[in-house]
This record gives C-alpha cells, sequence and structure tokens, in this order.
C-alpha cells in the first residue's frame, strides 16, 4: 500500500507538470496570435488610409456605389442607366457576405483594375476598369486600406443585374476585354514635366474623365484613352446630356478658359463664365471639391495641353453685325424666332446682353456649353432645369426652372437657335426634331 502510495504521488508530480507546460504553452500561443494581429493590424499605415480615402474622392467611388442620398455609402445598388439596359452597382463596403470583405489586395486590384469579381465574374464596362487599369500599385494599396479598415460593412444585397440575351452572357466580355481593355499601369512621358503627368494620371486613370467626356464606338468602348487620340475628351452624349468637349477648341472647348478657370470650376461648379449643371454638380459635389490644389491645377494644366478637336461653331463678339444685333435686342425691334421667347423668360437671369451674372447666372456669349455641336444638354436643361453644385467654397446654388410644359417643342427650338446665334456665337440651329426625340427619351427614362 505504501509503495502504491509513493507510485502515485510521482505520477500526479508528473501530469501536473505536464498540465503546467501545456498552459504555459497556451498562453505563449495566445499572446503569438495576439502580437501577430496587432502586427498585422500595425502594418496598415494610417497614412495609406487617409491617401486612400482622398483617392477614393478623386475617382468619385461613392457616386456610383450608393443608392441614393440617404442611402449608406458604398452599399451599391444605384441604377445605372446603359444602352443595353439598367446595371445596379455593387456593394464594396467590406462586408463579407454582400460586400468585399473576403478580398484579398489581389483580388480588389483585380476587380479594380481588371473588371473580374474574386467569383471570376466579369463586370459590365459601367464599372471604367478600362481606365482604372492605369492606376499604380502603391494607390491601389491605398485604396483597399481605405475600404478594409475605414469603409462601415453594409449587410445589403443589391438588385440583381439582368440584361437581355446576349449581353447577360459575361463570359462575353472577356473579348470585350481583349480587344479594348489593357493592363499597364501609367508610364510617366519624359518630355513632360512633373505638373503635366500627375494631371494625365488623374484625367486618364482615377479620374476616369474619358468615360463621359470621349465619344463611344458600336461596342460601348470608348474611342481613345489618352491624348494620342484626338477623339480623347472631345465630347460625347451620355444618359441624354452632352458632355463637354474638353479639347482645345476656341468655341466649344477649353480653348478660351485659362487653367485658372478649369481649377475653379472644378473647386466651386463656377469658371470659364459657366456654371456646372446636371450630372456635372454631382461629380463637383462629390469629388472634385475635395481635390488638392495642386491636383486642381495639374488637372487643368493637362487639358489645356489638348489640341482642339473638330467643331464648326464660333464665337467672334464686336463685330459690326453683333453691335447691330444686339441694339434691335435692347430695343426690341429684333424679329428673329426666339427673340420674343428669350426677351420674356430668359433676360432676368441672362441679361439681354448674354452676359449673365458671374458667380450665379452663366454668361451665354462665347459659352462654351451653348456653342457644343450636340444642344442635348442645352435642350434638357431648358426642358427640366436644374441646380448648380452645392460646395464648400463657391456661391450658393441657383435654380433654373423646367419649361417642358410651358414651351412646345418648336418655341424649345427657336429660343435655343437664338441663343446659339446671338452675341457673336455662331452654332447650328436646333431642330423641332431634335427636340422632340430628346422630350420623347426623357419621359421613357427611368
Amino acid at each position: 500500500m505504501q509503495l502504491m502510495v509513493l507510485m502515485v504521488r510521482p505520477f500526479k508530480m508528473i501530469l501536473r507538470d505536464i498540465l503546467d507546460r501545456v498552459a504555459v504553452r497556451a498562453v505563449a500561443f495566445a499572446c503569438m496570435a495576439l502580437l501577430s494581429s496587432l502586427a498585422m493590424a500595425q502594418q496598415v499605415d494610417p497614412a495609406d488610409i487617409r491617401r486612400g480615402a482622398y483617392l477614393a474622392r478623386v475617382g468619385d467611388c461613392v457616386a456610383c456605389h450608393t443608392a441614393g442620398p440617404q442611402s449608406p455609402p458604398f452599399a451599391g445598388g444605384l441604377p445605372i442607366n446603359s444602352p443595353f439596359g439598367i446595371i445596379y452597382s455593387t456593394n464594396i463596403t467590406p462586408d463579407p457576405d454582400n460586400g468585399i470583405g473576403r478580398y484579398t489586395l489581389a483580388d480588389f486590384s483585380r476587380a479594380v483594375r481588371n473588371g473580374v469579381a474574386k467569383d471570376g465574374k466579369r463586370l459590365y464596362p459601367a464599372m471604367p476598369y478600362a481606365s482604372f487599369t492605369e492606376i499604380t500599385n502603391d494607390d491601389i494599396r491605398a485604396l483597399y486600406a481605405y475600404f478594409m479598415h475605414e469603409v462601415k460593412p453594409v449587410n445589403y444585397k443589391p438588385p440583381e443585374t439582368k440584361l437581355p440575351f446576349p449581353f447577360n452572357i459575361r463570359l462575353s466580355l472577356m473579348f470585350w476585354d481583349a480587344l479594348f481593355a489593357k493592363d499597364e499601369r501609367y508610364k510617366s512621358h519624359d518630355d513632360r514635366d512633373a505638373q503635366w503627368n500627375r494631371g494625365a494620371y488623374l484625367v486618364q486613370s482615377l479620374g476616369h474623365c474619358g468615360a463621359c467626356h470621349t465619344p463611344r464606338g458600336l461596342a460601348f468602348q470608348e474611342t481613345a484613352y489618352n491624348e494620342s487620340s484626338p477623339e480623347y475628351l472631345s465630347g460625347a452624349v451620355v444618359d441624354n446630356w452632352y458632355a463637354a468637349n474638353l479639347t482645345g477648341d476656341s468655341a466649344s472647348g477649353l480653348g478660351r478658359w485659362s487653367e485658372a478657370d478649369i481649377a475653379e470650376f472644378l473647386k466651386t461648379g463656377h469658371g470659364g463664365q459657366i456654371a456646372a449643371f446636371g450630372s456635372m454638380t454631382d461629380v463637383i459635389g462629390n469629388s472634385t471639391q475635395y481635390l488638392h490644389k495642386d491636383d486642381l491645377n495639374a488637372i487643368a494644366h493637362y487639358l489645356k495641353s489638348l489640341t482642339p478637336h473638330g467643331e464648326k461653331a464660333s464665337y467672334k463678339p464686336g463685330t459690326s453685325a453683333v453691335t447691330l444685333d444686339l441694339a434691335a435686342i435692347v430695343t426690341g425691334e429684333m424679329e428673329r424666332p426666339g427673340a420674343g421667347l428669350f426677351q420674356a423668360f430668359c433676360v432676368k437671369c441672362h441679361k439681354i446682353t448674354g452676359d449673365g451674372e458671374p458667380g450665379k447666372f452663366p454668361k451665354l456669349a462665347g459659352n462654351s456649353i451653348v456653342l457644343s455641336k450636340n444642344p442635348a444638354s442645352l435642350i434638357r436643361l431648358l426642358l427640366e432645369g436644374s441646380k448648380t453644385a452645392q460646395t464648400r467654397g463657391g456661391p450658393g446654388p441657383q435654380e433654373m426652372p423646367g419649361f417642358a410644359k410651358k414651351f412646345s417643342d418648336r418655341q424649345i427650338a427657336e429660343v435655343l437657335s437664338f441663343i446659339r446665334n446671338s452675341w457673336g456665337n455662331k452654332a447650328s440651329p436646333v431642330t423641332t426634331r431634335e427636340v422632340s426625340l430628346l422630350r420623347q427619351a426623357l419621359q421613357k427614362q427611368p
């Protein structure tokens, strides 16, 4: 019996020693896991998160990936009009089930720059990955850090995009990508200065300005992605608005704008004697008003370098004919179609001279939008009205009423033709058919 007791005691001691060692190892493993987690957290530089937040502003990610003013940011669900049907934007919050919470950096890069989701599903080119492919690796990492560590996860599943056949076959996008989307990062031009390269990078990649301002081909592809083509940023119709010509044309483009005018327009929504309207007010409100001064100046510097492209309109103020016309308008002797409507409904804000009021109502004389080759924006403005941008440092927003119920198609065509050919403006007249077709399109628009 005594022998058994003597044998049990060493066994208890051995067992206690084993348990003590296991406990120590468990604590050690827990500490190592904690330290590993802390190390991983420390790898996310707060500066990267801040820079990612700024880059998300530059890219205006919130505009497409937020369903509305009262919706959670980046949770998706916004219906985007395309020639093929409605495309719903995706949830890009770090929610693990309905968002991008399970995305690695490589997954995130592939989706943003190549248009391929984590599950291999190809994204529709409403997502401008053909431009985003130029985003640098450092900027992709910063964006990833921001979306994963700063954006609030939202457990929301946006409506599913259901396009008609054959556009619902996403595998076919593989061929579209092969033809129109490159997989290249932005490369600096050694023959240009640093400011020009910074502006080119912002415009061509994160800013994706070409998505609206560059004409599209039959396959809905942008016809150009940089200044090597005269088509780049030469103006295009998007969602029944005409996105302006940003080349150096002296009538409808930026030829008479200074770099300061461009920077001011992007900052406040007012510049170059015009005011932002339509969807551009959202771009300014969500994105460009927050850009650093150096970046605004770089964008302006780059845009001013673009060569003029193919416009036939002109602006020649101060000629004797213009002086006589202005005198006739002032005295009420002008008998041209549209003159009476202009005097009755437009003069209060835009003035009899077409000079408008700086910071409030845009000047019509020499206005590059007025002189655009496509009058879609002018027609839509007159039909629906618009409101100028709300910005932190700019003038208070002003609202233009719509005249769809007050003016006939013929009256709208006449008053716009009058505006496009007064005070030295010379542009093609607006036709009744153009007004009628756009009115019908807007009535069908969801």
